[in-house]
């Protein structure tokens, strides 16, 4: 009896820690249309500051996060610290990585501080649909691509036309317990305007 209390105190304050970790500004949305196993997304015009990192997976992940939280905690021009936000992304490109942070929503491109580092570039994203669908737990690589596949499978079966550009988004730092994780995989959608689904 006493090591489940343990065990309830332990998850409670794990919880609590992951709750207030993930506590930042999120990506906007809309969500279109809530299909069988997915959702499809419009997000609208946004900002990022990107990095492109040439490695596997998670060692793209690791530098790209270095690299862009070099320019939000003062790596800049104003010496400004930026607050964080959710998720980071990573986008595939050939051999290559390009691991994202949108800027906060306070922000234009004229106002935020210039890089000093030349590997962090600043972009403005068109506003774009997505196929998406979320997982939770730890986002192993094998898992990752097993929700790529379910994903890419789901669309080709409706019928819908996807860019092929799949991106993987982590909305929470790794400390967070697994079961209040939230990840997921996106892949743009082509001149789809949605209206087989009547939306």
């Amino acid at each position: 009896m006493i090591i489940l209390i343990i065990i309830f105190i332990i998850a409670f304050l794990w919880s609590i820690l992951g709750f207030f970790g993930s506590n930042v500004e999120r990506a906007d949305y809309t969500v279109k249309n809530k299909m069988k196993g997915y959702e499809i997304r419009e997000y609208p015009a946004h900002i990022v500051a990107q990095t492109k990192v040439k490695d596997s997976y998670k060692e793209s992940m690791n530098e790209g996060f270095k690299i862009l939280a070099g320019y939000i905690f003062g790596g800049n021009t104003k010496k400004e610290n930026i607050a964080m936000t959710a998720p980071v992304v990573a986008t595939a490109n050939g051999d290559f990585q390009i691991i994202s942070f949108g800027m906060p929503r306070s922000y234009t491109l004229e106002t935020l501080p210039k890089p000093n580092d030349s590997r962090v570039e600043i972009a403005m994203v068109p506003a774009k649909k997505y196929g998406v669908i979320q997982f939770s737990f730890y986002p192993s690589e094998t898992r990752i691509k097993k929700e790529q596949e379910k994903l890419l499978s789901a669309l080709t079966r409706d019928g819908i036309v996807s860019s092929g550009n799949i991106a993987y988004a982590g909305y929470n730092p790794p400390w967070t317990a697994p079961w209040m994780m939230r990840h997921e995989v996106l892949v743009e959608l082509i001149n789809y305007t949605g209206d087989k689904f009547g939306f």
